[in-house]
């Protein structure tokens, strides 16, 4: 890795540091209690190297820019006392890895799991959450994708505020205890995905402007603060800097994916872009040794990033969060038309089949919530291009009170919404907890301090005025404050829930779809190309079609509705689930209100 400090047991520790607009650069280097200046040598092009024979692993260090305060390595591996304290050298081929037979599963198989590492369990570290893995693979669960570890200001934050990319927040662990999470993982025969953040950096704790200004681009912006600079003027390290992050978690910690963070909000208008080069670069250094998959949180619906090859393998991303389809079944079953939502209340039913069949509602045609077209066709793709979700981190999160699908919608509804995403082909995910309708929210939190924090918590505050449910400022004062701890604790997940008998019923229901979809449907994802055909049928009626890697074919059914859906005929094929009775075989022409049948008809012959 060409940043940061790089131990090597044979020569010490390499220390290099991009700092163009520096003059000079010491690392202040303390080991065994012995503190000491070290100087960097200027090299090209705005770098500072200095080797030191006898810096060791656990070694403190922080570099001092032209005489003044000491600031931690931006590619720092380990930041043991938080963002603004020194930094500390890693080894990074010192953890003894016990997964050298792993070479990842195929996409076909996903089934994910989201989930924040600091709720997810009662202590909220790496090591606790490697007590809950043998639960997910008997719910049915293949990959766990983990909100972002990266370093962020406090003990307490969802991630995306995260300022050393290279460094594991040490409110969860050391660097050890991830891979250790990660080695638990494939044990399990689990795949493990990381979300990255390369749209910008937190609020607090950044200090490269002062140094490295040409990491940002004042030609553009972000919703959250100054652009990184992937296109101007010193973007070639700018650009490598993010690219030796991506395959510093693929290669140093064995994570077998990467969901990239909202990948619209990153502002490059150079060739090729550097979702583009990234993730070529991934491919074709990691594409023929394992399976390594790549997702995108892309609002533009941009299906160009998604395009495959004559052999069917991305050319790029993997696949990309199915924003649509989780907006057109919450506004479906919850009947809520604010915002985002008001785009999904004309023709749902034909807006759902698209979703399912299509992967995006939105291929072009105008967005009325945003005031201009949106998105690029993708009927032509695979529906393992899209990742589908009825709740996750933000959709939950980003509600005043943090309420879950589970609180907002009648059983019924909920429990064909399930349906539906679990057993249809594109990979599903699931939102830590929601496999039980876990009662705790999952809200907004951080730990900042100063006018930070108020401001943070006055802006939470303020942005819900333009909702007519929060017109009255004495109900907004009862949003959660994100910079207490108590918002952070109500958002723990309590795993004693899944004892009692509502909870369970619901556990059981997961594990009643996701076995029928690891029996009859997975083994025949493997070979699909293209997406499926729909229809509406009267007022509440949906079926979908999807022609299988195998040839089977595979129908979805559902009455959306709450009168019972009378049809011409009965669905082709055998019957496989009933989310009324997911035991039942039986094929009717009758179904009841808000009830899925999936039916698996034989191969053309």
């Amino acid at each position: 890795m060409p940043f940061g400090a790089e131990y090597d047991a044979g020569h010490g520790t390499r220390f290099r540091l991009w700092a163009p607009a520096a003059r000079s650069v010491l690392v202040e280097l303390a080991q065994d209690g012995a503190p000491r200046n070290v100087p960097l040598a200027a090299r090209d092009d705005g770098w500072f190297e200095a080797i030191v024979a006898d810096a060791r692993p656990g070694a403190r260090y922080a570099f001092r820019i032209d005489g003044r305060d000491p600031v931690p390595d931006p590619a720092s591996r380990a930041n043991p006392d938080d963002v603004h304290g020194a930094s500390a050298v890693v080894d990074p081929q010192g953890y003894a890895w016990q997964d050298g037979a792993w070479r990842g599963r195929p996409w076909s198989d996903a089934v994910l799991y989201e989930l924040h590492v600091g709720t997810f369990t009662p202590g909220g570290t790496f090591g606790s959450a490697i007590e809950r893995l043998d639960a997910l693979v008997d719910l049915g669960v293949t990959a766990l994708e983990i909100m972002p570890v990266a370093d962020f200001p406090g003990t307490r934050n969802w991630g995306y505020d995260g300022v050393l990319p290279f460094a594991p927040d040490a409110s969860y662990g050391a660097p050890d205890d991830l891979k250790r999470l990660v080695d638990a993982a494939h044990a399990r025969d689990l795949m493990i995905l990381l979300d990255v953040v390369y749209n910008h950096f937190g609020p607090e704790g950044n200090y490269l402007h002062a140094y490295a200004p040409a990491f940002f681009n004042p030609a553009h912006r972000t919703p959250w603060g100054a652009a990184i600079n992937f296109d101007g003027p010193g973007s070639r390290h700018v650009r490598d800097y993010f690219i030796h992050n991506a395959l510093y978690w693929l290669e140093e910690y064995h994570f077998d994916g990467l969901r990239f963070d909202a990948v619209h909000a990153i502002a490059d208008d150079s060739s090729p872009h550097i979702v583009a080069e990234l993730t070529e670069t991934v491919r074709a250094r990691l594409g023929t040794d394992r399976y390594v998959h790549l997702v995108l949180e892309n609002d533009a619906n941009e299906a160009r990033y998604l395009d495959r090859d004559a052999s069917g393998r991305p050319r790029h991303a993997t696949a990309q969060w199915n924003d649509d389809l989780h907006h057109v079944v919450h506004a479906l079953v919850t009947s809520e038309h604010d915002g985002y939502y008001a785009d999904y209340v004309d023709d749902p039913l034909a807006q759902l089949g698209r979703a399912l069949a299509e992967g995006f509602v939105y291929q072009g045609q105008r967005s009325a919530y945003r005031q201009a077209p949106r998105g690029e066709a993708s009927a032509h793709l695979p529906p393992g291009a899209f990742v589908n979700f009825l709740q996750n981190h933000d959709q939950v999160g980003n509600r005043a009170f943090g309420e879950r699908l589970s609180t907002l919608c009648p059983p019924e509804r909920l429990r064909a919404s399930i349906a539906l995403l679990l057993l249809a082909p594109a990979p599903p995910m699931l939102f830590m907890g929601e496999e039980f309708a876990a009662s705790s929210p999952f809200l907004f939190f951080c730990d900042f301090h100063g006018d930070l924090a108020a401001a943070v918590s006055k802006g939470r505050r303020e942005e819900f005025k333009r909702f007519a449910r929060f017109a009255d400022p004495a109900l907004r004062e009862r949003i959660p404050d994100p910079n207490a701890r108590t918002t952070f604790e109500a958002s723990k997940l309590d795993w004693s829930e899944v004892e009692q008998p509502a909870h369970r019923a619901w556990l059981d229901f997961h594990r009643a779809c996701l076995a029928a979809r690891r029996e009859h449907l997975a083994p025949r994802l493997g070979r699909m190309r293209t997406g499926g055909t729909f229809e509406t049928i009267g007022d509440s009626g949906l079926a979908v079609r999807w022609l299988l890697g195998d040839g089977a074919r595979w129908t979805l059914v559902a009455n959306l509705g709450d009168q019972a859906l009378t049809l011409d005929q009965a669905p082709h094929g055998r019957c496989v689930f009933r989310s009324d009775m997911p035991d039942a075989r039986a094929i009717s022409p009758s179904v009841p209100p808000w009830t899925v049948t999936a039916t698996l008809g034989a191969a053309a012959r």
